[in-house]
């Protein structure tokens, strides 16, 4: 039976075992070595503000080892760097990866469908030129912070079609690199297309780059693939249950399951009542149970102690705020309601219930 079609209880011990395996994936041996050698071979950090959509999977579009990409995930993808705990928050990375030598490429995503507009977006009402338009004043907003000459921290506008999960890289003046047009027989051309396309961005980054490119294409050719054995679903409805409000929910990739929500915007109260709605809505047409839905507070720590307890404390405030907002605009809803308080200890990928 598919997992959405399951009773609520066993719906959230499936959310959590996933939870399990994927922190026992980043933490095994083989993993940890491969992490620690590719980190060697390509020491640019690279973060990524993303849509909350399952389909969204950067790492497994690009087929780059777990734990590399340091995620940042927002319902319908949208970000201001004027809120005052997300600038807080990428200034805090920002700064711990260029104390270690480290430069810093953002890329800035958005995503849409090329065979159905209606499989893009909904955070942008399906409108790739709105979603692109957004992605372009977040890069400015990073220039404005960051600066503008590219040369430590660089934000870099990117493309995910979903069907194929092909990657589409944007240059300036309208020039772009989009992978679905290319073959393996443009692989040996890569690093010059990237150098033409982005010729201000560091040497060593675009070196850094050009694995997540290369793996693009290997990862379209599965997909195609895929979907010529008619083993990749293309159509199918919303049917999300689960709320998620903080951080840390990377292991949550699979599609129409959760609806992410960033703790960083100021009017907090908004995104939690637009997912509330979903939900309700999944339920009143039949795509998922009537029976109960999840609202999962997560927050991370990297330090036991104090910023463990701050995390606890914040995460906590999360769940509580989260349920005073459904109970009172959706009070049939609380009702079904399970509430889980977690935090997740970054270094491991352990998610702890509190």
């Amino acid at each position: 039976m598919a997992i959405h079609k399951q009773p609520i209880q066993q719906r959230i011990d499936w959310l959590f075992d996933l939870a399990d395996r994927h922190g026992a994936a980043f933490r095994s041996p083989e993993t940890c070595l491969a992490r620690q050698r590719y980190l060697a071979e390509h020491p640019t950090a690279i973060a990524v503000l993303k849509c909350m959509d399952g389909r969204v999977n950067i790492p497994v579009v690009t087929n780059t080892p777990v734990g590399i990409l340091m995620p940042f995930r927002n319902l319908g993808g949208k970000f201001d760097l004027g809120w005052p705990h997300l600038g807080e928050v990428l200034a805090h990375h920002v700064q711990r990866m260029v104390s270690t030598g480290r430069r810093v490429l953002f890329l800035i995503t958005y995503h849409f469908s090329k065979g159905d507009p209606h499989r893009g977006c909904a955070g942008f009402k399906y409108d790739t030129v709105a979603a692109m338009a957004h992605t372009d004043e977040i890069r400015q907003q990073v220039e404005h912070i960051f600066g503008a000459a590219h040369g430590t921290v660089y934000p870099l506008l990117v493309g995910l079609e979903t069907d194929e999960d092909a990657l589409i890289v944007h240059g300036k003046n309208g020039a772009k690199l989009d992978m679905a047009t290319l073959s393996a027989a443009d692989r040996p051309l890569l690093a010059d297309r990237l150098a033409a396309l982005l010729p201000d961005m560091p040497a060593q980054m675009r070196a850094d780059l050009l694995p997540l490119l290369e793996g693009n294409l290997d990862r379209i050719v599965t997909v195609r693939g895929q979907i010529a054995r008619h083993e990749r679903q293309l159509d199918f409805d919303h049917r999300e249950w689960v709320i998620c409000l903080g951080r840390g929910f990377d292991f949550l990739h699979t599609p129409n399951v959760a609806l992410i929500i960033g703790p960083y915007s100021p009017n907090l109260d908004e995104p939690i009542k637009t997912a509330a709605s979903i939900i309700r809505n999944n339920m009143a047409a039949g795509r998922i149970p009537d029976d109960g839905l999840l609202l999962l507070a997560s927050v991370p720590y990297d330090e036991i102690g104090v910023d463990r307890a701050r995390a606890e404390m914040k995460s906590r405030f999360l769940s509580r705020f989260a349920a005073e907002v459904i109970g009172t605009e959706f009070p049939e809803l609380a009702d079904k309601m399970a509430m889980r308080t977690a935090v997740l200890d970054w270094r491991s990928r352990q998610l702890e219930l509190i």
